[in-house]
């Protein structure tokens, strides 16, 4: 099976794995070493910790490998005046009488409680290649179903990711090793 990525997927995928293997792999490397120096491996949370951040980074290089070996790499083919990828669309609900803005992504961005919807979702399916104005029938995987009008498209080349990719990987390193506690 293969996700459906866009070019830049890809080339955000690599930047991460790329810091991963050159940069933050040495770093865990490093702090394996360092911490089993510390002496009885059966009490040394800290060699534990950073056992556990290796091992996190391990998976994850195993992930972005799979990920961009197996990718299928699609474009946006949507009009001007269509819904596509990374667009911003403002929908009105019907049944409510409620608008939200949501942003049509590929499924490695989709985060629902930011507004991302995957293009493989249910909304971002139905959405996609609609127009201004377009009442949109929208049918979940359960059976239920509701209505959306599209009332503004705004056109985006790309999306923002929060936090940069070297920021995301220093972060679960240092979580791991006990420098930032999770709460």
């Amino acid at each position: 099976m293969h996700d459906d990525l866009t070019a830049q997927d890809i080339e955000m995928m690599q930047k991460e794995l790329d810091h991963r293997k050159l940069e933050l792999m040495p770093e865990l490397i490093e702090e394996v070493k360092r911490t089993r120096a510390f002496g009885d491996l059966s009490e040394n949370f800290e060699y534990k910790a950073a056992k556990q951040a290796q091992n996190r980074n391990r998976s994850r290089i195993r992930y972005l490998e799979r990920m961009i070996k197996s990718a299928h790499v699609i474009e946006d083919k949507a009009g001007a005046d269509e819904v596509g990828l990374f667009d911003k669309v403002e929908l009105l609900f019907e049944d409510d009488d409620d608008t939200d803005t949501i942003q049509v992504v590929t499924t490695v961005r989709c985060d629902p409680l930011n507004g991302r919807i995957s293009c493989k979702a249910p909304l971002g399916k139905a959405v996609l290649g609609k127009k201004v104005g377009d009442q949109v029938d929208v049918t979940t995987e359960e059976g239920d179903s509701y209505t959306v009008v599209i009332k503004s498209i705004t056109k985006e080349s790309t999306i923002s990711v929060a936090g940069t990719v070297r920021e995301r990987a220093s972060k679960s390193a240092k979580m791991a090793t006990g420098e930032i506690e999770v709460v």
